[in-house]
């Protein structure tokens, strides 16, 4: 039988530098764009002026408030996480071998939102204030990382089967308690909110946020991208792994730390934003082929352009009330996977 000829590809160089190209207008849209209009000429001034410490006339106090604290680091965030969520997919997806798979199938995700609705609901760790939220559902994603680390383990590492049916078994669990929460919540505004940030929320972001987030994703990305041959390895099997000289249990500990840190900072500032580390990698091979060290270099890149527009969407659909970025991503994200399925099914696990 004829071996089908592989789709052309697309170099990962010129693709990267357009996607770079891409995020920053995207950026810069989703600075301008919102509820409160203000015109591209002053949102550049007043950009200008940020970025420089120039002056800012008394009149332009509140645009410059709206632009420079709210929607700017909000933008950045979105561009961070994304890229965050694109790039731990790509190594959950080789971690386990399994096409389905995201950065939330380890159920650090589940875990992280008990802590989070336990700050939104029940109102613990209020003495730390704005961090409450932040610090609670990190601390939760690390007791959900170890628990599953824990249960999956075996007397020759975590395989990915046993991490599959490990992170979602404890993922259902931890929803159930989540779920007891919100029924139980005395306020119906509290349990409003724990539904937010359920399904992916950017409106509380600020500067604050942003540098150990930037600085999680930046350091896992950037190790990710250095054991990319070995990711190819991995992905090609256990036995040719340890053939290669890539011990697959070594490596899959290695990996379940780095995603499950990039994974538990990102959820603990943005709540669970779904689909993004599991289109965004397939679209990503699709386009540049499986090998990693082109994916990791393109991935990050699209999954920052995809939540920048999600969240500008996700703000401009209902305005002045917002969307779960969560939704948007679904919206978009399901239509979009079925078809690049159908078309293209052989990558999807057909012929």
């Amino acid at each position: 039988m004829r071996r089908r000829t592989a789709p052309g590809r697309i170099p990962a160089l010129p693709l990267g530098l357009g996607l770079a190209v891409l995020l920053v207008l995207s950026l810069l849209c989703g600075v301008a764009l919102g509820a409160a209009g203000i015109g591209w000429a002053d949102v550049l001034r007043l950009l200008w002026a940020g970025l420089t410490g120039g002056t800012v006339h008394t009149n332009d106090a509140a645009p410059y408030t709206i632009v420079w604290e709210i929607r700017l680091p909000r933008v950045l965030l979105a561009a961070v996480i994304g890229a965050g969520l694109a790039a731990v997919g790509v190594a959950v997806q080789a971690m386990v071998r399994n096409a389905l798979a995201d950065p939330f199938v380890l159920g650090i995700s589940s875990g992280a939102a008990v802590g989070a609705n336990a700050v939104i609901l029940l109102g613990a760790l209020a003495g730390l204030g704005v961090w409450a939220l932040s610090v609670s559902a990190f601390a939760s994603a690390l007791g959900a990382m170890a628990l599953v680390y824990a249960v999956a383990r075996s007397p020759h590492g975590p395989t990915p089967l046993r991490l599959i049916l490990t992170g979602t078994a404890l993922a259902y669990g931890f929803e159930a308690v989540t779920t007891v929460m919100v029924f139980g919540a005395a306020r119906g505004e509290a349990a409003r909110s724990a539904m937010m940030w359920l399904l992916g929320s950017l409106g509380g972001a600020n500067w604050a946020q942003l540098p150990l987030a930037a600085v999680t994703v930046a350091a896992g990305w950037a190790w990710l991208r250095w054991r990319a041959e070995a990711l190819n390895a991995l992905s090609m099997g256990d036995e040719t792994s340890a053939a290669l000289g890539v011990p697959p249990p070594r490596l899959r500990r290695e990996l379940f730390l780095v995603t499950a840190a990039v994974t538990g900072t990102v959820v603990a500032v943005s709540g669970a934003i779904g689909f993004v580390g599991l289109m965004v990698p397939h679209v990503v091979r699709m386009l540049v082929g499986a090998d990693h060290r082109r994916v990791l270099a393109v991935a990050p890149l699209a999954g920052a352009v995809l939540l920048v527009w999600a969240d500008v969407l996700s703000r401009l659909l209902l305005a002045p009330a917002e969307l779960p970025v969560g939704v948007i991503t679904a919206v978009v994200g399901v239509p979009a996977f079925l078809l690049l399925m159908r078309r293209g099914g052989h990558a999807f696990g057909g012929r």
